[in-house]
């Protein structure tokens, strides 16, 4: 048994899943099994059971998985304190991203804060708001980067950038010439929604009401579960969306896509560096903080 099997056992059980474990430590699941195997055949017993699609421990999992916990965190502890004393910032930090944060705003820093801090290793996890918020509330990940604001007292947000959202056509669609459009026209074409707990989706729905418009009167012809999704669908002329310009931005460069206005809807939002009020984040979590305030410091970024 080493402690990397253990960390493996303690992501498994924190997915519910061996495939999203693997996901999150970029193991393969043939891999994340392999590892669990070995753990079960040193303890001489089951520790994980397969209930229909989700991964859930055993008494002895349970267990394992309480002692488990401490142990990587005395390991986390003790790196960093040891990396104190010698007087250099070393580890690894675990970050959580919503989509756009995490496929677009934090990989524009990751150079730069890997050249001022070369022994801090990031691990970026991809989920939506919702989940990023939960995950942050649970103490799985120190810091997360949210498009989302959550309304829990054991939530601490701090804005670090304005996104504009607009709405997203595709090159040859009748509006792709025009600079707005009105709300009642947005009602007329195939629109693509995101699921919920997207942050995107969230604010676009929240924007919505607030305009007196209800989002069920959207000829909603699909929902995706990501924004990835959503920007292949609108460039194969499947409909139309609300999406973030920074997710997009390459797109409206080479002329594939075009950003419109929709007058009458009020389409800001931020995203929030998120961490927990109660809990005292790490010494490499306040870097990493404090850095991408800094590079975010200009909400117009």
């Amino acid at each position: 048994m080493d402690l990397w099997q253990l960390k493996v056992f303690v992501n498994v059980i924190k997915e519910k899943s061996f495939s999203r474990a693997g996901e999150t430590i970029f193991l393969s699941q043939p891999t994340v099994s392999s590892h669990i195997k070995d753990l079960e055949n040193h303890f001489g017993c089951r520790l994980i059971d397969r209930l229909g699609r989700e991964a859930v421990p055993t008494k002895a999992g349970e267990l394992l998985y309480e002692h488990a916990m401490k142990m990587l965190q005395l390991q986390e502890k003790t790196e960093t304190a040891l990396s104190h004393f010698l007087g250099h910032a070393r580890g690894r930090l675990t970050i959580g991203g919503s989509t756009i944060p995490a496929g677009y705003i934090i990989p524009r820093i990751i150079g730069p804060f890997n050249r001022r801090h070369p022994d801090i290793s990031l691990s970026v996890m991809t989920r939506n708001s919702a989940r990023i918020i939960e995950k942050v509330l649970k103490g799985d990940v120190e810091v997360g980067v949210v498009g989302a604001k959550s309304t829990s007292p054991q939530i601490q947000q701090e804005k670090i950038l304005k996104d504009e959202m607009k709405l997203i056509v595709p090159a040859g669609h009748a509006w792709s010439g025009l600079k707005e459009i009105n709300r009642k026209q947005l009602t007329t074409v195939p629109f693509l929604a995101r699921t919920q707990g997207s942050g995107t989706w969230d604010a676009v729905t929240r924007s919505m009401k607030k305009a007196d418009m209800h989002p069920d009167r959207l000829n909603v012809i699909a929902t995706l579960g990501s924004t990835a999704a959503v920007i292949q669908a609108i460039l194969n002329h499947a409909g139309v969306s609300i999406l973030s310009p920074i997710a997009v931005a390459d797109e409206i460069q080479h002329k594939r896509l075009f950003a419109l206005e929709i007058e009458g809807l009020n389409l800001t939002r931020h995203f929030f560096v998120t961490t927990h009020s109660k809990r005292t984040c790490s010494p490499l979590a306040l870097l990493f903080i404090k850095f991408i305030k800094a590079c975010y410091k200009t909400p117009e970024i």
